[in-house]
């Protein structure tokens, strides 16, 4: 049983149409919180069932839908029926604020709001159970928007990037590309991200329905619940990002072995995978951990290691099928590749803005369409990365992160790879503050074992032998925990 092939899908809500028709009674929604399960049938008419009654509340083609709700099946099917009814999915985190949800609804001219009822939100709400209705066919599709994602972008502000149907699918089309596929129809897919962040919807739910497969979701990540459900569920896929993996690896090897033993694929995207992360869950899962570069922009696939053939420590891997990728400079002019460079060089001397082209991109932001590609198809990231003499990408910062230390260069990542060898180092961050004298500093923050004792002038010492003089850090600070985004990412700003 597969699904239908993403590439000829014309409005992603017919994904799970086309799962319905070729494996009816395939399981296909799987809540491992309440236990509660649906076949690509029920899906599919549970879906139509709340699109008619989206038309009935007068939600019309293009109109926008807010969906705050936990990762679960209730999520999937507002998704895939809001769709269907043709209007644009506005996802919200189930964390924000009502003040922030209340912005972003009016941003956004939202119509109705899928979920609780938030104080202080007068847009119309809709928290009724969805049940199945008569099969409807889906309003619209191609290059109309489909989702509405507000992001911080490449900007650092929040900004609503439009995703049309078309750059969905296209992206799903691309990840199924690879071999091996990332999900096959006989899969079950741990979710346990959040579904309003492109990662989750894309890789996650969106390739499930292309493939006809289970998705087994949790509203929220723990290192039990996940392992339980794993092992419950037979579970072969993971979607993870780096915290996740970090956390399961504090769980007894033995526990590991035995809750995983079904388990074929382990992903990773949202933020960079440690090299020393990826040696341990090599080393006590026996599988590599494949991880995959993208943005809400990109809808959100850009590379993966899976496209390379191997895990390779500290690099994101090759375009995934249909997707260029090349380094341009400030004013957008493409930069050597690594064969034109002298070979006695650092590749990290090629390093340039990561810019992009393919069918996946997405139509600007909201509201007018504005700053998307230009008018060949390029797309800059705002990321700064290097390729490799194998042709693989290795991600080095955002350009927005680049500290200048009298005039040079300093890219954090770099200076977090030498702390991250300190013994006792669980975590590290780096960010640049104003110098008198040098323009910038650099700052770095570390969370350690308390048992390794570090002190500022051992970290300084360390880093003195490893780095550039210039990119030493001149501040070292401890903390119990850094500050991170609902997918694992520092949020470097906030240690500023």
């Amino acid at each position: 049983m597969t699904g239908a092939p993403p590439d000829r899908v014309t409005n992603l809500a017919d994904l799970v149409a086309a799962a319905a028709a070729q494996g009816p009674n395939h399981l296909a929604l799987l809540d491992a919180a309440s236990g509660d399960a649906l076949t690509w049938a029920q899906a599919d008419a549970v879906v139509s069932g709340q699109a008619q009654r989206l038309v009935e509340a007068g939600i019309g083609a293009g109109d926008r839908v807010a969906v705050r709700l936990p990762t679960g099946i209730a999520y999937c099917i507002a998704v895939f029926a809001a769709l269907r009814a043709g209007a644009m999915v506005v996802p919200l985190n189930v964390d924000l604020p009502p003040l922030a949800v209340q912005d972003t609804l009016a941003d956004c001219g939202a119509k109705l709001l899928i979920g609780e009822p938030v104080d202080g939100v007068d847009v119309p709400t809709d928290s009724a159970p969805a049940a199945p209705g008569q099969s409807m066919a889906s309003v619209g599709g191609d290059e109309d928007i489909a989702v509405l994602c507000y992001t911080s972008g490449t900007s650092g502000s929040s900004r609503g990037v439009l995703l049309s149907h078309r750059a969905l699918a296209a992206n799903v089309a691309q990840c199924a590309a690879m071999r091996p596929a990332p999900v096959t129809a006989a899969d079950r897919v741990l979710i346990a991200l959040p579904l309003n962040h492109a990662y989750g919807l894309g890789p996650g739910l969106l390739q499930v329905a292309a493939a006809g497969a289970t998705a087994v979701l949790l509203p929220s990540f723990g290192v039990q619940t996940a392992l339980d459900a794993i092992e419950r569920y037979r579970v072969t896929t993971v979607v993870g990002v780096p915290p996740m993996y970090s956390a399961l690896l504090t769980a007894a090897h033995e526990r590991l072995h035995e809750a995983l033993s079904t388990v074929r694929l382990f992903t990773s995207g949202a933020a960079p995978l440690p090299p020393a992360l990826l040696a341990e869950m090599r080393q006590v899962t026996g599988l590599p951990v494949y991880e995959g570069y993208g943005l809400t922009e990109t809808g959100p696939v850009v590379t993966s290691t899976l496209a390379s053939g191997h895990a390779k420590p500290g690099s994101v891997g090759r375009p995934v099928p249909g997707v260029e990728v090349r380094l341009v400079d400030t004013d957008g002019d493409p930069l050597p590749g690594p064969d034109e460079l002298d070979l006695l060089a650092d590749e990290r001397d090629g390093a340039g803005q990561v810019s992009v082209r393919g069918a996946n991109l997405f139509s600007g932001y909201w509201p007018d369409g504005g700053h998307g590609p230009n008018a060949e198809g390029w797309f800059r990231t705002g990321d700064i990365g290097y390729l490799d003499a194998e042709g693989d990408l290795h991600l080095v910062d955002r350009a927005g992160d680049l500290i200048i230390v009298n005039g040079f260069n300093v890219y954090p990542h770099e200076v977090e790879q030498v702390l991250g060898d300190l013994p006792g180092v669980r975590e590290a961050a780096v960010v640049g503050v104003p110098d008198d004298r040098s323009g910038e500093a650099v700052k770095a923050v570390l969370v350690v074992n308390p048992a390794a004792g570090l002190t500022q002038e051992e970290v300084v010492a360390h880093c003195a032998t490893r780095l550039a003089r210039f990119k030493v850090p001149t501040t070292v600070e401890f903390a119990e925990q850094l500050p991170h985004s609902a997918t694992g990412k520092v949020a470097r700003r906030k240690l500023r």
